[in-house]
């Protein structure tokens, strides 16, 4: 109760901090909004840009793979009367008031140290609250954009999106739900009929894929006999009872109650007999959360298909494309993204590959892979997650991949088991990195870094003895 108590005191707090800045934002009218590459970036921007329209203000979307220096002076240069950053900004606040810039931050990566203060800085951290877990960036856009509301509620429909983000910042992961004030902004898009959330399979393409392939591809956790083993499912599937369908292979929801729950038990025996543990067994299941103003059978319906789907545009250099669809093209952006997104899987099917056949060279307390050019740096980092399919899950994976501008692209990927053992990414990449003349930022369990690629063994070094610290602590 106590804790709940301090969740929503939370929750207000933020809520209070998005008022003034919304009444500023309202009195411009050349509005620039900076985002992120990823679902979560993109469903903020698109939830502060629907807000926005909605008040007939005009204002133009800018996105960027990282806020550093470059990026700061690009967004300096367009002039605009007001800067809105979503999904980051609060690591570069000096260097935002260093450029003079009348700036509103909604973010939820950890705040950097400094003296500087913007217009408004809206972040979870700043009340107490964790940015990895209890607040995405859809979701502190969110507040701020139910602040610019014209009426009492009239941005409410916007909590679906910020649950897209959520889910694809893998905040549900922790508890199997989503928690903190993540779990108030749910309730508000409950209420306002945009979203549902239940217990279900959280096997991947409940929406879309046949069933036979959300157990081949199901990897936390990784069944020994299925996963990664088509005929193998195919097979299960038939012993189990459950119809594969004629000329259209069955998904998730073509099944019935009934075979649900015989799929879901004999998943769980063959786990058991595998030497599974219940606790890695019950990732199975968890909440889900369903669009309830989408097409049942798309990848929108679902919180976390439409969240690789906007993955898909955003990482490709079209995040204009996922914008679109976030605010509501269902015609020609919707089609191209579903294009890219075939693509992003054959590309992450690739990636897989090369990390096989190039393994991954293990350290003290660290374990990393070098894709070179060979994996796009924008999806380096979810190929890394994937890795730990492959990898040693007691030790966090680091990625590293060229970019288009000479640099190093560092990603870096935990287990939640990790963390609850001490493990805080985003500390460690941001220490290490800057001091081999780098910049780097995110989460305790996912962080990413760009360095100077002479530095890559010093790095790796720092990073192998920082590590080993948190963990030995």
């Amino acid at each position: 109760m106590q804790e709940c108590q301090e969740i929503a005191g939370k929750f207000r707090e933020l809520c209070e901090l998005c008022k003034s800045p919304a009444e500023e934002i309202k009195k411009k009218n050349n509005l620039l909004v900076v985002s992120h590459v990823d679902a979560d970036g993109l469903t903020s921007a698109a939830i502060v840009c629907t807000a926005l329209d909605r008040c007939g203000l005009d204002f133009q979307p800018k996105f960027f793979r990282q806020l550093d220096e470059a990026a700061m002076d690009a967004v300096a240069d367009h002039g605009a009367d007001l800067v809105i950053f979503t999904d980051l900004g609060s690591g570069m606040i000096q260097q935002i008031c260093d450029r003079g810039l009348l700036a509103v931050v909604a973010d939820h990566h950890k705040p950097a140290i400094c003296e500087a203060r913007p217009l408004a800085h809206i972040n979870p951290h700043l009340v107490g609250a964790d940015g990895a877990t209890q607040l995405s960036g859809s979701g502190t856009s969110f507040l701020l954009a139910r602040a610019l509301a014209n009426a009492p509620g009239s941005n409410d429909d916007l909590a679906a999106l910020a649950m897209v983000g959520a889910v694809g910042d893998l905040q549900d992961m922790a508890h199997g739900h989503l928690v903190g004030i993540n779990r108030h902004i749910l309730e508000i898009g409950s209420l306002a009929g945009a979203v549902s959330f239940s217990r279900d399979i959280k096997l991947f393409g409940r929406q879309t894929r046949p069933v036979y392939k959300m157990l081949e591809y199901c990897q936390d956790p990784y069944l020994p006999g299925l996963s990664g083993n088509e005929d193998a499912c195919i097979a299960f599937l038939k012993e189990v009872g459950i119809r594969l369908g004629g000329e259209k292979w069955r998904r998730w929801i073509d099944l019935s109650q009934v075979e649900k729950a015989s799929f879901v038990t004999a998943v769980l025996r063959k786990g058991l007999r595998s030497g599974i543990s219940n606790v890695k067994l019950e990732r199975l299941i968890g909440e889900v959360y369903v669009l309830l103003g989408e097409q049942e059978g798309t990848e929108l319906r679902d919180a976390s298909e439409y969240s690789t789907l906007l993955n898909a545009t955003a990482r490709y250099g079209h995040a204009g494309v996922g914008l679109q669809v976030c605010m509501g093209d269902r015609d020609r952006a919707f089609s191209e993204a579903q294009r890219l997104l075939g693509q992003h899987r054959s590309n992450l099917v690739n990636g897989l590959k090369l990390v096989r056949e190039r393994g991954i060279t293990t350290l003290k307390s660290i374990q990393y892979f070098d894709a070179g050019d060979a994996i796009l740096d924008t999806i380096v980092g979810i190929v890394a997650g994937m890795s730990f399919q492959m990898a040693d899950r007691s030790r966090p994976i680091l990625a590293f991949a060229r970019t288009a501008e000479g640099g190093l692209k560092v990603s870096a990927r935990g287990t939640r088991d990790l963390v609850r053992s001490g493990l805080d990414l985003a500390d460690a990449l941001s220490r290490c990195a800057r001091a081999v003349g780098g910049v780097g930022g995110g989460h305790n369990v996912a962080a990413g870094a760009t360095i100077p690629p002479q530095a890559k063994e010093e790095f790796l070094a720092l990073m192998d003895s920082m590590v080993g610290l948190q963990l030995s602590s």
